[in-house]
């Protein structure tokens, strides 16, 4: 049985947000990123080690795939379940209380 993903709520704010930064200078663009971010998470189930371990938690359950120039943090809970954590920007430090979204 494939895993399921979930979006924790605050993961689904922090893709709102992305969509509504971009949509000042394009709604087209906007469009594409928020798909693609959302894709991407449809995918992991395939292969969930698929992306990176998470480089600033030493902890292979915390898994990262880079979109764009976005970090998408998923937690890896068990073959049956994906938690989508958080997607920020690249350039932003990476929180520890991410880790804790969920609990």
């Amino acid at each position: 049985m494939a895993a399921k993903v979930i979006w924790l709520r605050e993961a689904l704010a922090d893709l709102e947000d992305i969509g509504s930064y971009i949509e000042r200078n394009s709604s087209n663009y906007a469009r594409i990123v928020v798909q693609r971010l959302y894709r991407t998470a449809i995918e992991l189930p395939r292969f969930p080690g698929m992306g990176r371990q998470v480089p600033e938690w030493d902890d292979a359950r915390y898994r990262e795939k880079i979109v764009y120039s976005y970090r998408l943090i998923y937690r890896v809970v068990s073959p049956e379940r994906i938690e989508v954590l958080a997607v920020i920007h690249g350039t932003r430090l990476l929180p520890d209380v991410i880790r804790d979204r969920g609990r």
